[in-house]
């Protein structure tokens, strides 16, 4: 606000405002008294001149209709009283916001009042006899990491031979898959024989302990390159590591990618190329975690971590036939990962097993300091636990109808043979993409000298659907629709609440539209894994129908995985896992691997 007071305002006629705003000279104020408050729309005048016809045409944006006598009164004080408030960002005192600097106000996944999660902390792994270790590089390869680990830790296998074999592999594959930003060869090496120092001196650190892995590559990398996928950093090199790469390297990981992700975390084209699926390499291998994807199903790394805003973890678990845990919004710290949404970004693992996915999720929990949404949460996980008796939520309609595909349907019929009870539930019919303002607005805002500078221009898509045009069309979404948005979110979680007093998890189509932004919003976790197969006769893609560049067809249709989505309560991975580990041995397809790796 100005100096300016209300007398200002009272004793100057609407047409006289007018002539002001034609001008960038402040307007003198009259003498006022002692002790009289500022007054809105009473700045000295700012920015480009607008008229009734501006906000008849911005109208048109915003789907809100006023009287031409509205629009003259708005149109003659905007410059006094609306541009002034872009100060901030048009200057003359403008401010910078460094990329660490988040929003105030934050997203509690617990609705006031309620509690959420187990009331102890847990972690029982499987005990089963891992045998012996496979002659053949290639069985090790997709050995998942419950007997990698029993192998490393009973020193049947060496921390060194088994990088050797993966960064072997990222070598020889990554032609084919466009999947590596980064081979971190020396890190891995020195990791590597650090590990089996250890593990001779009986300083065992743990189930990760000399695993290989690889990492989304907008999760900081101290003195190694981190990119976002994105031209306009590929030169980026951070100096310290993400609080989760701190906590891997802890538990004894060994870092050998860092692995691609669609520029800035949107479906899988970035400056290298498109990553390409394993199971069908005509296709891309859906995003934005489109790397981990990949690498993981075709045996690259014993395990990646990915992440999620709107789908980033499910597409490609679905797409590459992984597990894909997104777990609980809060528990995971995004610390020195990219920002693209404050309030909906998560991190999580991808794997080729569920168990995997839980002893990940167990060394990367807990909060950090330096992310502010990060929360203390406890993780009760007991490989053995029966599932008879949990109650499974399922929608009707939902599994009837696309993209439910008979996979879906066989999963929700062994849910109920494997003794769980199958709970139809009911969510309102509302515009839950309305929530989509939220995922626009804050990425926008998170990208926003991106934007204004024209770095965007640097980005491989160009296409509608990509975030080059949707930032800037978000310049233009209304600040109220962005309240009225974040209102029904808490609306939303609130039904989300009811639906879980009634079912202990939820079935789901993986990819259903509604789910996917539901449950982003209201931050549950999440369990994709690998259901089935079925079959395409046209590839798949994350992009928009292009007429000018359509998609390979396929003569016979070709057998691709399939996956089914279990849902939990807010900080309940461990029951989610329990369901997942049960149904994902009853259905004994996870084993089975891509041709040709």
């Amino acid at each position: 606000m100005s100096k300016s007071r209300r007398r200002f305002l009272a004793s100057t006629s609407v047409s006289l405002l007018g002539v002001a705003c034609s001008s960038n000279k402040k307007p003198e104020p009259s003498e006022v008294p002692a002790g009289a408050p500022p007054a809105f729309g009473t700045a000295a005048p700012v920015g480009p001149a607008v008229s009734a016809s501006t906000f008849a045409e911005a109208e048109k944006l915003m789907q809100v209709a006023l009287s031409p006598s509205d629009r003259a009164l708005a149109a003659g004080n905007w410059r006094n009283s609306m541009a002034a408030l872009l100060e901030r960002r048009t200057g003359p005192r403008k401010v910078t916001l460094e990329p660490s600097a988040a929003p105030w106000s934050r997203w509690n996944a617990v609705l006031p009042g309620q509690t959420a999660g187990p009331g102890r902390d847990r972690f029982i792994r499987s005990n089963v006899d891992p045998g012996p270790v496979p002659e053949s590089d290639q069985e090790i390869a997709f050995s998942p990491v419950t007997r990698l680990s029993r192998w490393i830790e009973r020193r049947k296998l060496t921390s060194q031979r088994l990088t050797q074999i993966y960064l072997e592999r990222l070598n020889r594959f990554d032609p084919k898959l466009h999947c590596v930003i980064t081979l971190t060869k020396d890190l891995a090496i020195e990791q590597a024989r650090q590990a089996d120092q250890e593990i001779a001196a009986g300083k065992y650190r743990g189930p990760l302990h000399g695993i290989p892995w690889g990492a989304k590559d907008l999760l900081d990398t101290a003195r190694i390159p981190t990119t976002y996928g994105a031209e306009p950093y590929r030169n980026r090199v951070p100096s310290e590591d993400a609080a989760v790469v701190k906590r891997l390297h802890e538990a004894g990981a060994v870092l050998v990618a860092k692995l691609s992700l669609g520029a800035l975390a949107l479906n899988d084209i970035w400056f290298g190329g498109q990553t390409m699926n394993p199971w069908l390499i005509e296709e891309g291998a859906s995003g934005s975690s489109a790397g981990p994807g990949a690498a993981t199903a075709a045996g690259l790394v014993a395990f990646a971590i990915g992440s999620e805003t709107g789908g980033s973890i499910i597409a490609p678990s679905m797409r590459c036939g992984l597990t894909g845990l997104r777990p609980t919004f809060g528990r995971v710290p995004r610390t020195g990962a990219m920002t693209l949404c404050w309030s909906l970004d998560k991190l999580g693992a991808m794997t080729r097993s569920v168990e995997d996915a839980m002893l990940v999720l167990q060394a990367i929990s807990g909060p950090d300091a330096g992310d502010l949404s990060s929360v203390p949460s406890r993780l009760d996980f007991d490989a053995g636990a029966s599932v008879a008796g949990l109650r499974v939520g399922y929608l009707p309609g939902w599994m009837k109808e696309s993209p439910a595909t008979d996979v879906d349907r066989a999963a929700l019929e062994t849910v109920k043979k494997l003794g769980m009870n199958a709970v139809e539930v009911t969510l309102p019919d509302w515009p839950y993409d309305s929530l989509n303002v939220i995922l626009f607005a804050e990425a926008a805002a998170a990208f926003e000298e991106l934007t204004l500078s024209g770095g965007l221009d640097q980005l491989k898509a160009q296409v509608p659907d990509a975030w080059p045009n949707s930032f800037r069309q978000a310049r233009f979404l209304s600040a109220v629709d962005f309240v009225q948005a974040d209102r029904f979110r808490r609306k939303v979680a609130e039904e989300m609440a009811r639906v879980f007093s009634q079912v202990d998890l939820l079935l789901v189509p993986s990819l259903r539209d509604e789910i996917l932004v539901i449950t982003n919003a209201t931050g549950h976790p999440s369990l994709t894994l690998r259901a089935g197969f079925v079959e395409v006769s046209e590839a798949r893609s994350d992009w928009a129908p292009d007429p000018k560049n359509p998609l390979p067809r396929f003569s016979p249709p070709r057998r691709v995985p399939h996956g089914v989505t279990l849902i939990g309560k807010l900080f309940d991975e461990g029951v989610l896992a329990s369901a997942g580990r049960t149904l994902e041995r009853s259905l004994d397809v996870a084993n089975q691997r891509p041709p040709g790796f």
